[in-house]
């Protein structure tokens, strides 16, 4: 476990270049996290380790907004109590009159479990809350990896959870009160999504007996960094405890073997020797089960070869539904960019976030990303392309492809509201 010293460090040793959410978060260098510490080691980061506190993200009136007058419903929020979730029932009503719907948070019901012990946990942040759907946006950036927020905030002296580990990294961000965590050794080396904890139960609460690798306090400021298979529990100390769990959904070379699987599976179902029906065994004598040595090898043989055969290009193009549907592009105002759309005065800027590639097409190129499909000329691809790369400037397209971009999605204004409020 690594873990910065409590005495500050001087501001020009923290340079945010290229990385700033995540230097924002552990401290040290980008490059030394990535070659020291990612996925390999918790990582504490101490309050005056770091740029700045995190009160500009999430705070305690943030909650009491979300909870009172957002009409927030399940699942973008739970409670738990000892370990256990509690019922849905038990923390939502129905909204009234003209917002029926049963499963709305209810205050009124939030404050009697709060206050019997329960934990109420705020989720999927990075869709709900504006500063934290910016910062997690340049997170995800920063690491090359998905990254979810959920908000826990416990009641003293209560656990919400019992020990247990994620199938994804986290980054913990303490934002008040304080809390006392107990970090333990993997049962499992890097678990996989489908690896949850609860399918080694009893070995997860046998090394819960042990003393912890890490057992520290975090206060308002600090954040600490557990990679995924990492055992962990949390007691919240005096006063309320409020901390963001950052979820890193990471890329695993899982991924890449089954986008592999699936070219491979493409490619041999273009040859007829794999198509060819399994041959009879009737009057053989043999048993019902098939025999299948022969046919088995062929196919063995049919694999080696989609697999030689199998390019780079392929294996991205298996991927890429994954990686565009694991994010949202950059969000705008629907409204204001209706009305600038048809103004000349706007000045625009390619939109963040989009994962966007080019198909060829009989009739010129198709635009495809995470905000759907846009056909282009062959004379406005590369004009289209540079804009997107940052190489030519929207003012310098031409008039009617610049509206087009807009009403599409691609372009945004520049003085839009996720330029103001980027940390």
């Amino acid at each position: 476990m690594t873990a910065s010293p409590e005495n500050p460090r001087s501001q020009s040793d923290l340079s945010t270049a290229g990385s700033p959410a995540l230097t924002r978060l552990v401290g040290m260098p980008a490059a030394d996290f990535a070659s020291d510490v990612w996925s390999r080691s918790p990582h504490l980061a101490r309050a005056g380790r770091l740029p700045r506190d995190f009160a500009d993200l999430f705070s305690a009136d943030a909650v009491d907004e979300l909870v009172a007058h957002r009409g927030l419903r399940t699942p973008f929020a739970r409670m738990a109590r000892d370990g256990t979730t509690l019922p849905d029932g038990q923390f939502t009503l129905g909204g009234g009159v003209g917002a029926g719907i049963t499963d709305q948070l209810s205050e009124d019901r939030i404050l009697r479990e709060f206050a019997a012990g329960a934990t109420l946990v705020l989720q999927a942040l990075h869709r709900t809350w504006a500063p934290i759907q910016t910062f997690a946006a340049d997170l995800s950036d920063d690491l090359g990896h998905p990254v979810q927020v959920n908000a826990y905030v416990t009641p003293p002296q209560n656990q919400g959870f019992a020990d247990h580990y994620d199938v994804h990294d986290v980054f913990v961000l303490q934002i008040a009160g304080e809390k006392r965590w107990r970090i333990r050794p993997p049962v499992l080396e890097a678990p996989l999504r489908d690896q949850p904890w609860e399918q080694h139960r009893a070995a997860v609460e046998q090394a819960a007996t042990a003393e912890p690798l890490l057992e520290e306090t975090l206060r308002p400021g600090d954040c600490l960094y557990l990679p995924r298979g990492y055992l962990h529990s949390a007691t919240a100390l005096g006063g309320t405890s409020i901390h963001l769990t950052m979820g890193v959904h990471t890329w695993t070379r899982r991924h890449l073997v089954d986008a592999l699987l699936a070219g491979i599976g493409a490619r041999v179902s273009d040859d007829v020797e794999a198509r060819r029906s399994l041959p009879l065994r009737a009057g053989t004598g043999q048993s019902s089960e098939l025999a299948i040595d022969d046919d088995a090898e062929i196919v063995r043989s049919l694999v080696a070869k989609a697999l030689s055969d199998l390019s780079m290009g392929e294996l991205l193009d298996t991927l890429r539904p994954a990686v565009r549907g694991a994010r949202r592009a950059e969000p705008f105002a629907v409204l204001r960019q209706a009305e600038r759309v048809g103004d000349d005065r706007t000045t625009w800027r390619a939109r963040r976030g989009l994962a966007a590639h080019w198909e060829d097409d009989l009739d010129g190129a198709v635009l495809v990303s995470r905000v759907g499909r846009l056909r282009v000329t062959n004379d406005e691809r590369d004009a289209v392309a540079e804009v997107l790369d940052g190489i030519r400037h929207p003012a310098d397209l031409d008039e009617e492809l610049r509206r087009r971009l807009a009403v599409a999605g691609l372009l945004v204004p520049a003085d839009g509201p996720a330029e103001a409020e980027r940390p």
